[in-house]
Parts: C-alpha cells; structure tokens; sequence
C-alpha cells in the first residue's frame, strides 16, 4: 500500500509454474539427448562358467562418451536358471553374476532376472533373452562331452540342436544322432534316419541307446543373453520429470492481482485472475461488500449556497456604506 494506492496478489507460484513446466521439459530433453550422445550400450550371450570383461563387451554411443573405471571390471557367469509354468512355457529367467575388480576381488554379486537389473559403477546390466550353449553326455561310459548347440528357431518358441557323428563316413556323408532341446529340462533324441528315439530329462542319468550308441544326458548348459548400458543423462532426466511433476500440480494454483485507487470520494478497484475467473468475481465482489461508503452530508451542502450568498451581501454593504462615506467628505 502506498499513499491512495493498493495492491495485493495471491499464488504467485501459480504465476511462475508454467515457466517451471517448460524448463523441466527441457532438463528431460537435455538428460536424453546427453545419454544419446555421451553413453555407451551392448549386448553379449554368455554361457554358464564363463567370463567376460565389461568394457570389451560395450560400445560408446556418440562423441561424448568417456569409458569409466567400472569398464576394467570382470563379470562372472556363476549359474542360469529357467522357470517354466505347469505347461512348460518359460515364465521367467535369472541370472547369478559375480562382479570382480582387477586384482580378483568380488565387488559385487546378485541374481538378476526381467525387471530386475544389477547396477554398478554407473552401467546398468539387464536379463534381456537365454539360450543353449552345450548339451554335455556320455557316450559308451565315457565323457562328459560338449554338444555345441544352434539355434534352429528363434522368438517366444526357441528350439535348439546339435549333432552326434557316428560312423567314419567323413564330413560329406557323415551319419549320426540328432538332439533337439526347447529348454533346460529334457532332450529328444532321433536317431540317423530321422525316427524319434526317444526323450531324457537333464541329470536323469538314465542312458538310452541309438544306433548302437549308449548315450547319459548328463547337463544342458544354457546361455544369458545380457543387455549393458552407461546413461550418464539418466539422473538429468529423473531431476526433470520430479521438477515437471511438481510444477504441472503448481500451475494449477490461481494466480490473482487486486490494484485499489481512491480519487477523492471514490473507490477505484481492478482485480485479475489466470484462472477460475467467473468464482474470483464473485468473491471480489462480495469482498467489496466489507468496505464502508463514503456518504456526503446533504444538509450542509444545501446550508453551503446560503452562506456563500449572505457573504456576498455583506461584503456589497461594505462597500456601498465606504463609498457613502468619501461622497460626505468630498
């Protein structure tokens, strides 16, 4: 208030938020941008027992991607799991990794699964797909053997296979015995004309013979398929839908301005509203209803004209009586 004048405002924040809006949009497309161009990202299928570094297995995405320290870290395979449902469908996979620093110390260990990734030293591994890698057995009591599997159908209905030579026939008529696995659980097993041999389960121990060939499924080996990314804008982006959540619920607030003037007996008011301006009305007026008016006195301006004029009358006989008075003398 200063002087004749006032003037009051009320949610200002509701002023200011949609500028909030639009700088939070902003930090998000700056986050995503800085990921796009400054992370790094990379996929690997690694059998179980094996090892990996996590740097050879990453590739920089743009000109601003630097390689941290957590690069030089080595990732261990320790076991792969499949559930399955009471159909035999998958359900889901996991994975028990051990993370090892340069000097062979375990930094880090957890089984991760879909939705559940590890993160360390700023990347972030995901269980993204699985595989066979062998089908380990043994052949007339010997072994274990290797099986190296392949892919045969890809997708939700994976198939894989692999293939025992038997006989010397070479590599161009080579005979043998098929494997067919859908999952870690069994194997079929047909023989070197194609006919169905029959089925055995992973660990059974129960030997099946084919072609003349006595044949343990000893284990199924699967493979993870992993999916590793570096996204140093992640924390921007997070910052930016908190800042955009925050100030949408803002911009809801009213903002609402009230300037008062009073010239001489009157009131002059203005008031301004960003939203709900019908309701605002209604309380600004209801609001005015409070402030006293100033009502003039009628019978002192009706007395005001009679003074005025009995003043000039007097002021008239003074000076017709001084005019009387220097006539005399003359």
């Amino acid at each position: 208030m200063r002087g004749p004048s006032l003037y009051a405002f009320k949610g200002l924040a509701g002023r200011f938020a949609p500028i909030g809006v639009h700088a939070a949009l902003l930090l998000i497309m700056g986050g995503a941008t800085y990921s796009a161009i400054g992370g790094y990202h990379g996929t690997i299928m690694v059998p179980q027992g094996l090892n990996f570094m996590v740097g050879e297995a990453m590739y920089p995405a743009g000109f601003l991607s630097q390689p941290p320290d957590s690069f030089d870290t080595e990732v261990h395979i320790n076991k792969f799991t499949i559930e399955t449902y009471p159909n035999g469908e998958v359900s889901q996979f996991r994975t028990d990794l051990s993370l090892f620093n340069l000097r062979g110390q375990e930094v880090s260990r957890k089984v991760i699964s879909v939705n559940d990734p590890l993160r360390y030293g700023g990347f972030t591994m995901y269980q993204t797909d699985w595989g066979i890698s062998t089908i380990q057995i043994h052949v007339d009591g010997e072994g274990p053997f290797n099986l190296v599997a392949a892919p045969l159908q890809t997708g939700d209905n994976k198939l894989f296979g692999t293939f025992l030579p038997i006989g010397d026939n070479g590599l161009a008529g080579a005979k043998g015995i098929s494997m067919l696995a859908r999952d870690l659980q069994s194997v079929v097993i047909y023989d070197s004309n194609g006919a169905f041999a029959g089925v055995r389960r992973s660990g059974s121990e129960k030997p099946i013979t084919v072609d003349g060939v006595t044949i343990i499924i000893d284990d199924i080996i699967g493979s993870t398929g992993l999916e590793m990314k570096l996204d140093p804008g992640v924390p921007i982006v997070y910052a930016g839908f908190a800042a955009l959540m925050l100030t949408t619920v803002l911009s809801y607030l009213c903002h609402l301005q009230v300037w008062a003037l009073q010239v001489d007996d009157s009131l002059v008011v203005g008031a301004k509203s960003n939203r709900n301006r019908a309701e605002f009305a209604e309380d600004l007026g209801k609001l005015l209803n409070f402030v006293p008016e100033i009502v003039r006195d009628r019978s002192m301006e009706n007395i005001a004209p009679i003074i005025s004029s009995t003043n000039e009358e007097l002021s008239m006989q003074g000076t017709s009586a001084k005019m009387d008075n220097e006539s005399s003398r003359s």
